[in-house]
């Protein structure tokens, strides 16, 4: 037996280590950052919520889904975009500035910047200076303007309607982000109000643009109102976006690729090299094209903390999300004041993997349907979308249907990442989205302008049905059926105040 004070070292040298633990390894302990998990402080596996209706979704028959109306194309709404006819003023001879905007968000608030800052270049007859994007705080991506759409076809398409040039002349090259930041410049515009109207940019940067020749505006994002514009000005808009704004040559190739890898699953695609089109014209004369569903899945830490909802983590979860709202948002985020189930019965609460599985099962989509998932970082990883996967054995990804070699040059720029998304999503028979938010909104305005099927989920059925913990599975199915109906992409015409973005219609788009 050991004497007394060799024991009592031992119990003191216990301790301290004890002690030291956090201090040498403090990611097992701290909450998620965006890039990891902690071990202890967060971290459980969730299990199924809605176990029940899982086990129901997972006991049905697959039926011969592709050749029900639910993957129909939408019949013709009779409306056509007509952006072609705009009867604009013509380009002036001299132009009144240059305009130079600094857009943050990702890349579909950015994308609405840009289409704004075109706009307003029109509404001063003065010069656009290809967009500056901001560097992500969340995302940490650098991508230039270039990186990520064509800039050559961004200018042509344009040519006839505003001047664009891709860099300021020397005379004006020390008008810089980095001058910008140092101190308050006489040639920088602040104070744009959100929504602002052409004749706030006419009374207040125009004068600019005539005494200094340049103006940089900065914060722009949603800085031009939606309402109450000319109406070539608002059909500009939707050029740009829907014409103008095209992704560089090696998104759309990569694109196609996994499109034609996801239409033609049994071609001979394993090899996974870099002849895109040689790929995609030589499987397409096999075998008859298959159809497929993208379902925009947002579904990060961001997105969970910042809805303050339950998504079935348990406490340590709650916590950390509490304490991650507390650190980033100082703990203001509006839905904090009301309750779990108050969220969701006001369809406030984004849908979980689980639940959005359940939707579409309860839709009719069944475990032969081919599903792309367009997501950045799921909160929770593998776990979290392990019972979708599970209802969807055939669902796909990036990672999945494309090898390292060929992601090389999008790995870890959540913007060319998002801008793959968006391609492939414009190219899929059926689009849906978890939630609501920039990358939704865009992609149902621009299916909205091409006339094809996107469901929008109905948020507040859904969380009410949720909620239900005694609901049947035909009940369920028979709700959501029922409340769909209208919601896979029939047209409907924006309101004041919503988004040309999401309703191109009627302000882009007329009677045939």
């Amino acid at each position: 037996m050991k004497p007394w004070y060799f024991q009592n070292r031992e119990g003191v040298m216990a301790g301290i280590l004890v002690m030291l633990f956090p201090m040498l390894f403090p990611s097992l302990f701290t909450p998620l950052t965006h890039a990891s998990p902690s071990v202890f402080s967060e971290w459980k596996a969730p299990k199924p919520r809605h176990l029940p209706l899982l086990r129901s979704a997972l006991q049905c028959e697959s039926s011969n889904a592709e050749q029900s109306d639910l993957w129909a194309p939408l019949d013709d709404q009779g409306w056509r975009p007509c952006f072609e006819s705009i009867n604009a003023p013509s380009l002036p001879q001299k132009s009144q500035g240059y305009i130079q905007v600094f857009l943050d968000g990702g890349l579909n608030q950015q994308r609405m910047g840009i289409c704004d800052a075109v706009a307003v270049a029109k509404i001063l007859n003065a010069t656009l200076v290809i967009p500056h994007l901001e560097v992500n705080p969340v995302w940490q991506d650098s991508s230039l303007f270039m990186d990520i759409f064509d800039v050559d076809h961004f200018i042509n398409v344009l040519k006839d309607d505003i001047s664009i040039v891709k860099e300021l002349p020397d005379e004006f090259s020390w008008s810089t982000r980095e001058y910008y930041a140092t101190a308050i410049r006489a040639t920088r515009v602040k104070t744009a109000p959100v929504h602002a109207s052409a004749n706030w940019y006419l009374e207040n940067v125009l004068p600019l643009l005539q005494s200094y020749g340049i103006a940089a505006i900065s914060p722009f994002s949603h800085r031009l109102s939606f309402d109450n514009l000319p109406r070539d000005i608002q059909q500009l808009r939707c050029k740009v976006n829907f014409k103008a704004l095209a992704f560089v040559p090696h998104i759309r190739e990569l694109g196609d690729a996994l499109v034609s890898r996801l239409r033609y699953p049994h071609g001979d695609t394993g090899a996974h090299g870099t002849d895109y089109l040689g790929e995609i014209t030589g499987v397409g004369d096999k075998q008859k094209a298959g159809k497929f569903v993208v379902l925009h899945l947002r579904f990060d830490k961001d997105m969970a903390a910042h809805s303050a909802c339950d998504f079935g983590g348990g406490k340590a979860e709650k916590l950390a999300l509490a304490k991650y709202r507390q650190a980033i948002w100082q703990g203001r985020v509006l839905n904090s004041q009301f309750t779990d189930e108050e969220l969701r019965n006001q369809g406030r609460c984004p849908l979980t993997p689980e639940e959005i599985g359940l939707l579409l099962a309860a839709l009719g989509f069944d475990n032969n349907t081919r599903l792309y998932l367009a997501s950045h970082k799921v909160y929770g990883g593998k776990a979290r979308i392990s019972t979708l996967r599970e209802l969807f054995p055939l669902m796909e990804d990036k990672k999945s249907l494309a090898s390292s070699e060929e992601r090389v040059h999008i790995k870890g720029k959540a913007s060319l990442l998002a801008a793959l998304d968006y391609y492939i999503g414009m190219h899929s028979d059926i689009f849906i989205s978890a939630s609501p938010g920039n990358m939704h909104n865009a992609l149902v305005g621009h299916r909205t302008f091409e006339n094809l099927k996107t469901i929008r989920p109905n948020m507040a059925l859904l969380g009410q049905l949720f909620l239900n913990k005694n609901i049947s599975w035909s009940a369920f199915q028979q709700a959501v059926v029922e409340g769909h109906q209208n919601r896979h992409g029939q047209l409907r015409l924006r309101k004041p105040k919503q988004s040309i973005y999401t309703y191109p219609a009627p302000d882009c788009m007329c009677h045939a």
